[in-house]
């Protein structure tokens, strides 16, 4: 770790000690498309991004919009609720008495007229090289207010929702852990997170081409996973410096430096 890298960490770190966190700037993120499974439930829209695709239809919703299911097509499935009326004391309520499967397609199994949010760009990225050296591809995506981005072990790709670098920062930073820790854990590992963020602070100084500070979101980002392991940011921040100075060294040297 050079000392151009050692400063940088320890004035985050110092200003997260201190709370001196300037004023938060607001993620610019892509518009929400009007798509179907926006509406979804949560349980429909994990089965859909399990099965490979951020957007699935009904048949006859894809002709709506112009687009057809190719030849062959496997469909996947989501759970449908089955409501009926019923009386209760002269009152007509609805009641669930269960669930069905309604088969959807994936947007990758149809072809046809090209759709609005197919046409968002990922704008030109510091670092960029260095997800495709390591055999990632980087994609945009319609945002949702849920996420600003993610990366996807499984299709080695990371996603984005927002032409913010530090979102980017953030996904590639998981991928440099990843690689070199074999595998990292499931789901949103506190200390993950962190490792993540934290270097995406450290690398929008250090490559970053944009002039907004950070810092608040970062901050408040750090803090919320520091108090699910009962811990202040600044000794979360501590916990995880080794290992995020050896992520910072793969983004930025290509390697691993030993010390």
């Amino acid at each position: 770790m050079n000392d151009k890298v050692k400063q940088v960490l320890n004035l985050i770190i110092d200003k997260f000690k201190s709370g001196d966190i300037p004023e938060a700037v607001a993620y610019a993120v892509f518009p929400i498309p009007d798509i179907p499974s926006a509406k979804w439930s949560l349980m429909n829209r994990t089965l859909m991004f399990i099965s490979g695709t951020q957007d699935g239809r009904g048949f006859k919703q894809w002709q709506h919009v112009d687009r057809f299911v190719k030849k062959g097509s496997k469909a996947i499935y989501i759970l449908v609720p089955f409501i009926k009326k019923v009386e209760d004391g002269g009152d007509e309520k609805q009641q669930l008495y269960g669930f069905g499967c309604k088969p959807v397609f994936c947007v990758e199994d149809t072809d046809g007229k090209p759709l609005d949010y197919e046409q968002i760009e990922v704008p030109d990225l510091p670092l960029l090289q260095r997800a495709e050296e390591w055999g990632i591809s980087v994609k945009a995506i319609p945002g949702n207010y849920r996420y600003y981005g993610y990366y996807s072990f499984k299709s080695r790709e990371i996603a984005l929702a927002t032409p913010e670098e530090k979102t980017f920062f953030h996904e590639l930073s998981h991928a440099g852990h990843e690689k070199i820790k074999g595998k990292l854990k499931a789901g949103q590992d506190s200390f993950q997170e962190i490792v993540a963020e934290l270097s995406a602070a450290a690398l929008c100084k250090l490559v970053g081409k944009q002039q907004n500070d950070t810092f608040g979101n970062s901050y408040r980002y750090i803090e919320k996973y520091a108090e699910k392991i009962e811990m202040s940011s600044y000794h979360a921040c501590l916990k995880v410096m080794s290992e995020t100075e050896k992520v910072l060294n793969l983004i930025l040297k290509g390697k691993e430096v030993v010390k």
